[in-house]
């Protein structure tokens, strides 16, 4: 998803981009839009679960009828309705469900957007406390000015340390590119 600030909001780039705008516009007006987030985050959280609803969204080879069936028996399952539900059952008829996770991305950072909130990639080589993470949170909440929301990434080839991207920052502590740096040093000293 291509994304840049603008005075009049984000600009959100493609299918994924349009439909969520459609759907941030009407749960705006429905004044609805936290618990459509809540109801996108709960799909989302299930996409993430299970191989076989991966599966049936990203592939090609199920017809609009059995992905909008089999789709609308996951939501009344899951208890999803509302203009959420709706949303995900219109992206399955439409045969677009293979962008809906990019759809939901989208619209989590026009509500972020709306609410002032900036997003912060944070990649670590092991999970850390739950007291560490609160620390990140409050540093970048300092430096941004605002309330900041975290991805989490978990990467072992850093090593140790952690590198952070918000907005067009990026800041490397990581122990994999301080090692790479003293290798080059050492080379250029020979």
């Amino acid at each position: 998803m291509a994304q840049n600030g603008s005075e009049a909001g984000p600009l959100v780039a493609g299918v994924a981009g349009r439909y969520a705008s459609a759907l941030f516009d009407l749960a705006r007006d429905e004044r609805q839009v936290d618990a459509v987030a809540e109801s996108l985050n709960q799909f989302d959280a299930l996409l993430k679960e299970s191989a076989d609803l991966r599966r049936l969204v990203r592939s090609p080879v199920f017809s609009a009828e059995e992905q909008a069936g089999a789709i609308g028996a996951v939501l009344d399952k899951a208890g999803i309705g509302g203009l959420a539900g709706n949303f995900i059952r219109l992206a399955a008829s439409n045969r677009r469900l293979f962008a809906l996770p990019d759809m939901i991305e989208a619209f989590r950072s026009l509500v972020q957007d709306s609410k002032g909130i900036v997003r912060a990639q944070v990649r670590v080589a092991e999970k850390p406390s739950d007291a560490v993470v609160e620390e990140i949170k409050a540093s970048l909440r300092d430096i941004a000015k605002a309330e900041v929301a975290v991805d989490l990434v978990i990467d072992p080839s850093l090593i140790g340390g952690l590198v952070v991207k918000m907005g067009s920052r990026m800041v490397d502590a990581s122990l994999k590119t301080k090692l790479n740096g003293i290798r080059l040093a050492m080379r250029a000293a020979r």
